[in-house]
């Protein structure tokens, strides 16, 4: 069955190992050809196989190489049903040739997918839009590895997942080959194209680059400059990066809010002031590769998971870089959560408002009630646990609380059904000596 909070998607009849795309893409034209061959397994003996594919036309479909299969497609569905039933357990390599004018999917959280720039394209799929611009098993628990091969007009810089493998110029055509190893969900695979310069924020443990328009390279490598100290605060608290590597592109256009990706973000030309104006955000995207991006929530009702975790970091990076400490900014938040409608239930907020900002503010809020509950040395290492326990795996909340109880050697459950399960704003606990003494790390300006 699909995720209750996104009929339609995604089929758990089988599971995808590997996708390996070929793009072909003409920007003036927004003209999409693609080849994407998917490495499937069935979980019972399948005698059909149900893709998400939306807006583009399927030309061809082979299984294994070189068997035909029938297909068809309708309601944002592609049916493909080949010669013999797939056999449980084995592997099967599913092909489709296609095409078209790729665009966003509407639905209930608007348009998400692949779209058009003034001068480019994006893919910012959450939570349900990778149907968009390649055939799919569009559901947050189906992770896998990529291999991303995009063509495009030379003047025009293709950024996705993983790390470069090659790029060959070809008259006014370039091709750029990605590997994404790591599995990630549909909906975080993801390409950028534009006419953008490449700058190197730091060369390692964690290599970091950015991609902007040339015209915003001041304020870029100005606002960008403090990220590198970011992963180092990160990987203190949270554990190790989880990616080989760290991207941000900056987009020529607005953008209302940045887009998260595997082991890359997208920010809008509106998130680069030259003042660090949007500091919380790169901190916010930044913190989701450990929280959303490597452990995945296996539903959405579990989206707390990934954003109050992301937005506890903005507190958490204040705090480590000479800003207000978490706990004044957890009381400020406490404050405007109280004043507002206490119907919503964090572990369970429903579709409607799964992207709420009471989702962000209070999930970030159960944090530090937490930590203030069980003192710091035990709230980072539980962090750390999960993060390292969970690593590219698929998760929900009871799975947190589980490893909570665990860490801290008592139970939780009262904590966290007044928390997650019940709808007022639970207080938060007095603040600790020790949070009220943490030192401020120096940070370079």
């Amino acid at each position: 069955m699909s995720d209750p909070y996104a009929p339609g998607r995604g089929d758990d009849g089988y599971a995808v190992r590997h996708h390996d795309l070929e793009l072909d893409y003409k920007v003036a034209a927004n003209r999409l050809v693609g080849r994407a061959r998917l490495t499937v397994v069935a979980v019972a003996d399948l005698p059909r196989l149900v893709l998400d594919l939306a807006g583009l036309r399927a030309d061809k479909v082979t299984v294994d190489g070189h068997r035909a299969a029938k297909f068809v497609q309708r309601a944002e569905k592609l049916h493909v049903t080949p010669a013999r039933p797939l056999r449980a357990g084995v592997e099967t390599v599913v092909e489709v040739r296609y095409s078209g004018n790729p665009g966003p999917v509407a639905g209930r959280w608007g348009s998400v997918g692949w779209e058009e720039l003034t001068d480019g394209a994006l893919v910012a799929s959450q939570p349900d839009g990778a149907s968009s611009w390649f055939p799919c098993n569009d559901q947050p628990a189906d992770k896998a590895g990529y291999d991303i091969t995009v063509t495009a007009d030379s003047p025009y810089t293709v950024v996705a997942n993983g790390e470069l493998r090659t790029r060959t110029v070809r008259g006014s055509r370039t091709t750029w080959v990605y590997r994404q190893v790591e599995p990630v969900p549909t909906y975080l695979a993801s390409v950028q194209v534009g006419q953008y310069e490449q700058l190197q924020l730091a060369s390692g443990p964690v290599p970091q680059h950015a991609f902007f328009p040339s015209r915003l390279g001041a304020p870029v490598r100005h606002d960008l400059a403090r990220q590198p100290q970011m992963v180092e605060v990160f990987t203190e608290l949270f554990g190790p990066y989880p990616f080989g590597t760290y991207t941000v592109v900056v987009t020529d256009d607005v953008l209302e809010i940045p887009v998260e990706a595997a082991a890359m973000s997208t920010f809008g030309a509106n998130h680069v002031d030259g003042r660090r104006g949007s500091e919380r955000l790169v901190a916010h995207e930044l913190a989701h590769q450990w929280f959303g991006n490597s452990v995945t929530l296996a539903r959405w009702q579990h989206i707390w998971l990934h954003e109050g975790f992301a937005c506890y970091a903005e507190w958490l990076w204040a705090e480590r870089s000479g800003g207000p400490g978490a706990d004044v900014a957890a009381r400020d938040a406490h404050a405007r959560q109280a004043r507002l409608r206490q119907d919503l239930l964090l572990g369970d907020p429903g579709p409607a408002q799964m992207f709420d900002d009471r989702v962000y503010q209070r999930g970030a809020l159960t944090l530090h009630a937490l930590r203030t509950t069980v003192g710091d040395e035990a709230f980072f290492t539980l962090l750390r646990t999960w993060t390292t326990t969970f690593r590219h795996a698929s998760v929900v909340s009871a799975d947190f609380e589980a490893l909570a109880a665990s860490t801290v050697g008592r139970e939780l459950g009262p904590f966290f059904d007044a928390w997650l399960r019940a709808r007022p704003l639970p207080p938060l606990p007095p603040e600790r000596e020790e949070h009220a003494a943490r030192p401020r790390a120096p940070v370079r300006p």
